[in-house]
């Protein structure tokens, strides 16, 4: 056989026209090739032309094959660009790759087991996991209710689901509006636990990606067992177990079908979901999941009747609230989360908090609060109370946690009034001056600033220390300009007030900068502790579940916030405002010392004070800085200081201020006798100290005369 061209305009030798032939008179190329038998290796588009008898171009299939692999080549070319386009700008910050133990640990903030100073339980904080459970430990109905509610074909798709995705478009297009959304649980697994919510491309493609890689990794059946254990629930609530507990009050292994299925329907949209906010939203979800499982016959219809017949009822110890500790709590636990981290344990935490004190001081304040409150025009406070090395044993951060969880005695700042004057005066004995210094108390003007007493009239001269017990603001403001305004502040800032500014105004000397009542706590503390200053603090110990130590609090090392003697004498003058001055009604029967705040227009008002034992602060106010009616610092404050201090000191001795110095000797003018006694004291010393019997010129000496 011939060697055949298929170029139409190619001929071999014996297909030329013979010399001396016309060429009409061959036929032409294609009148016979049809008729020649092809090769068993003819294309099978040969052979199908010949068959229905109709013929495709004659080309050279080396070129065909040729643009068809430089068309390949153009393609992948222009999909690795494209890929690296997308990696590089949509994938470049993903994930690294996470074993299955760290997948079950990673961005989860631990749940926080609070003990009290004693060592017993307090309450449990942080997201609530419960136990990790696996998929044989609970009923089959529990993994199938999820399924139901999220992903019916789940065991059937890869990672992602073209299928679903292609429903829920059709579905979306046909409302108008999202109804369905396309994400596999997989996919849902890996937003909530390595995404953020936003809806954009560039979270869509992380979210495919980082479900393959989960698919990859992991059996259906343990993508779906850390989807159980991982997923949100509201009510600060992680895991299947976790939400069982505290909307049910017990283990995920006994829950119903009921129960099971409205817990699948949380995950959707589990803060606007919760069962303590919209239990009813809940139910009507509930009940497409169970029509759901009886399509998938995974219920029968007696079960499904049953359920339905049967809603849940919530649980009331695993939403309970926290009460007053929860405020202490809620401090607490951003400390913890500073010592050992977001990622860490499981853990449990011993704190300085004295449960009966705490209940003490949140009861007396709402009792105050309810009696005088109405009248007074006052409706929130705080307290605050530390032992002498600064292990905060009270935090009451308002009237009630459950209403507002803000925390007033820590986050808020308000002006300190009369209060911020011992920090003056100890700044005035500092530079010299002593507690019977005499100033004027009269009017006083500072270019336009005439700073008045409370309820009008002077006194005339009186000592610093009559000046603060009576919280006389002239003189305080006299003293303050006398010693400088940054001298305040320098002092200020060693007792740990660091809001104070560097270089205050003269207002300075009534309280007008605003602190937190934690932080003039802690200021007065370093009085009570004979001018040395301990840092607060609320966490004693750290430790994992596990046992192994994360944080051990050792004794602080103290700075000087002022000299011993100038604390000396400033406990001595705040006797005096608890004793006979403006905090008389603060006295409790034991040596205290402490003093009044009352700011402008009357929109707060504190009692600060301490015994040897304790130091507690007491602000009361209005949130909206809204003037109470005439409540000064020596009324409502001071009364629920009274009332918990009572209490805290029950069981305790009766201590007075034992490390006191005596008071400086005042160099007063020369009395003409004292000249007389010298000389008297002088004659006996020298008689004394003489040989024996050199007695000449001695006066003789009875058993009734004096010495001298």
């Amino acid at each position: 056989m011939s060697n055949w061209n298929l170029d139409p305009f190619s001929f071999d030798d014996a297909d030329k026209p013979k010399p001396g032939g016309h060429e009409a008179e061959h036929e032409p190329v294609e009148s016979y090739r049809a008729d020649l038998p092809r090769e068993r290796g003819e294309p099978w588009w040969r052979r199908l032309g010949d068959r229905f008898h109709f013929s495709l171009p004659q080309v050279d299939l080396r070129w065909l094959w040729i643009s068809l692999g430089a068309l390949a080549l153009m393609a992948l070319a222009t999909s690795l660009i494209g890929f690296a386009f997308i990696k590089k700008t949509y994938l470049a910050d993903m994930p690294p790759p996470q074993t299955r133990e760290q997948l079950f640990a990673i961005n989860r903030a631990p749940a926080i087991r609070f003990y009290d100073r004693n060592g017993a339980l307090l309450a449990t904080r942080g997201p609530k996991y419960g136990d990790r459970l696996t998929l044989k430990q609970l009923p089959a109905y529990v993994p199938r209710a999820f399924l139901a509610a999220e992903d019916r074909r789940f065991y059937h798709h890869a990672a992602v689901d073209p299928v679903g995705i292609a429903r829920a478009a059709f579905a979306n297009w046909r409302a108008g509006h999202v109804v369905q959304g396309g994400s596999t649980l997989s996919q849902q697994l890996a937003k909530g636990m390595f995404l953020t919510p936003d809806q954009n491309i560039k979270r869509k493609l992380q979210e495919m990606v980082l479900a393959t890689r989960l698919e990859k990794m992991f059996t259906k059946d343990e993508v779906l067992e850390l989807y159980l254990n991982r997923t949100f629930f509201g009510a600060n609530t992680f895991g299947i177990d976790g939400a069982s507990r505290t909307y049910f009050g017990k283990p995920a292994t006994e829950l119903t079908i009921s129960e099971a299925a409205v817990l699948a329907s949380l995950p959707k949209a589990p803060s606007r979901m919760a069962l303590n906010r919209n239990m009813r939203g809940a139910l009507a979800r509930q009940k497409l999941i169970l029509a759901n499982m009886r399509a998938e016959h995974w219920i029968t219809p007696a079960e499904q009747a049953e359920a339905l017949a049967h809603p849940p009822q919530l649980s009331t110890s695993g939403l309970g609230a926290d009460g007053d500790i929860g405020y202490a709590l809620d401090y607490a636990t951003n400390e913890v989360l500073k010592l050992a981290g977001t990622n860490s344990p499981d853990l449990m935490v011993r704190l300085t908090i004295d449960p009966v004190m705490q209940a003490a001081a949140g009861r007396a304040l709402r009792q105050v609060i309810k009696a005088n409150g109405e009248a007074a025009k006052a409706s929130q406070g705080a307290v605050v109370a530390m032992n002498a090395d600064g292990a905060i044993r009270v935090m009451v951060g308002g009237v009630d946690y459950t209403q507002s969880p803000f925390n007033r005695a820590v986050q808020a700042k308000r002006q300190p009034g009369s209060s911020f004057k011992p920090f003056v005066y100890a700044a005035a004995l500092e530079k010299g001056l002593l507690p019977t210094d005499i100033r004027e108390d009269g009017p006083v003007k500072f270019g336009d600033w005439a700073p008045e007493n409370y309820g009008g009239g002077y006194k005339g001269p009186v000592t610093l220390e009559t000046a603060l017990a009576l919280s006389i603001n002239t003189v305080a403001v006299k003293v303050a300009q006398e010693i400088g305004p940054a001298s305040v502040a320098d002092l200020a800032h060693r007792f740990g007030l660091t809001s104070i500014p560097t270089q205050p105004s003269l207002s300075v000397a009534l309280g007008t900068y605003e602190v937190p009542l934690i932080d003039m706590v802690s200021g007065y503390q370093v009085l009570q502790n004979h001018g040395q200053r301990l840092p607060y603090y609320i966490v004693d110990e750290v430790r994992t579940v596990t046992g192994q130590t994360i944080f051990q609090r050792e004794p602080s090392t103290p700075s000087t916030g002022t000299d011993v003697s100038t604390a000396s004498m400033m406990v001595k003058m705040m006797e005096k405002v608890v004793t006979s001055g403006t905090g008389t009604r603060a006295n409790f029967g034991r040596p205290a010392a402490g003093k009044t705040g009352t700011s402008q227009n009357y929109r707060d008002a504190w009692f600060i004070g301490f015994t040897p034992d304790l130091v507690a602060g007491v602000w009361v106010g209005n949130d909206d800085e809204k003037p109470m009616h005439k409540v000064t610092g020596g009324i409502v404050s001071a009364e629920v200081w009274r009332r918990f201090m009572m209490v805290a000191h029950e069981k305790l001795p009766v201590r007075d201020f034992d490390w006191l110095l005596p008071d400086p000797v005042l160099q007063t003018e020369a009395d003409p006798r004292d000249a007389y006694y010298e000389e008297l004291a002088g004659e006996f010393a020298a008689a004394i100290s003489a040989p024996p019997g050199d007695e000449a010129g001695k006066p003789e000496k009875t058993e009734e005369d004096p010495p001298f």
